[in-house]
């Protein structure tokens, strides 16, 4: 499904990722962990087409396309997803009308008709009763005044709505506590199936609890320096990243 190769990134001529690795199948979770400053927001940014990252070497294709100059709308339209870690308010405009917009958009760019009134009601309540989700929280505005796990928890809803093929969960578990924690993860747990894949970047291993990891990935520097399955996450939770530090340097 993605493949990066050798890829290399940044933002004003300052170099951030330096030669990134990694290859995402249909089916699988992967973790991407590392110290503050590594690059992992960067590669989720990267991925998403985000404009003020610049790729300057490297693959980085999606069902083998190359998507390297494709802008951020022309990615989610093929299925890439991303979860923001501050995700920004939109005054004046609705969740609901939100994800309608972004549903139906999605929907034109594949050349289908706007998904009918009574279909999408039908899959709102479904997802927001999956996510918990009041009603009278889908008609405010976009993040306008939410609280850090109302934001997030909004962040699982679109993409339970949306059905992307690659979701991106940028610091999805900043700010919330365990129940909010469980809600999220059992979102996630529940849009994941043998057709999609999610990529998640955590700094902590206690959401890897809820939402099992095939593979984690350590960044370091702008590279992945090790990679190993879930209990990779949890020895880095019990010994830190120094000894992978004196790995790299061996």
């Amino acid at each position: 499904m993605l493949h990066i190769k050798d890829l290399h990134a940044g933002v004003e001529e300052k170099d951030i990722l330096k030669g990134i690795n990694l290859e995402v199948k249909a089916g699988e979770v992967h973790a991407i962990m590392g110290p503050n400053g590594s690059g992992k927001s960067t590669l989720a940014s990267v991925i998403a087409g985000k404009d003020e990252f610049e790729v300057s070497k490297g693959e980085l294709t999606l069902y083998g396309e190359d998507i390297t100059e494709l802008d951020p709308e022309e990615r989610a339209h093929k299925g890439v997803f991303l979860s923001f870690q501050y995700p920004v308010e939109i005054p004046g405009v609705s969740v609901t009308n939100f994800i309608k917009t972004a549903i139906n958009e999605t929907r034109k760019a594949k050349g289908m008709n706007d998904m009918p009134a009574s279909e999408m009601l039908k899959l709102i309540k479904e997802k927001a009763d999956l996510l918990e989700i009041d009603r009278k929280f889908l008609s405010r505005s976009l993040n306008e005044g939410f609280s850090g796990g109302e934001k997030k928890r909004n962040e699982i809803f679109q993409m339970a709505m949306m059905e992307p093929k690659l979701a991106i969960l940028d610091e999805t578990d900043s700010g919330l506590d365990i129940d909010a924690l469980k809600v999220v993860a059992n979102g996630v747990n529940t849009f994941k199936n043998k057709d999609n894949a999610v990529v998640v970047i955590t700094h902590y291993q206690r959401l890897l609890d809820y939402i099992i990891p095939d593979f984690v990935h350590v960044i370091m520097d702008g590279k992945i320096v090790k990679s190993g399955g879930k209990e990779l996450a949890h020895e880095l939770e019990e010994r830190g990243y120094d000894w992978i530090k004196e790995e790299v340097n061996a």
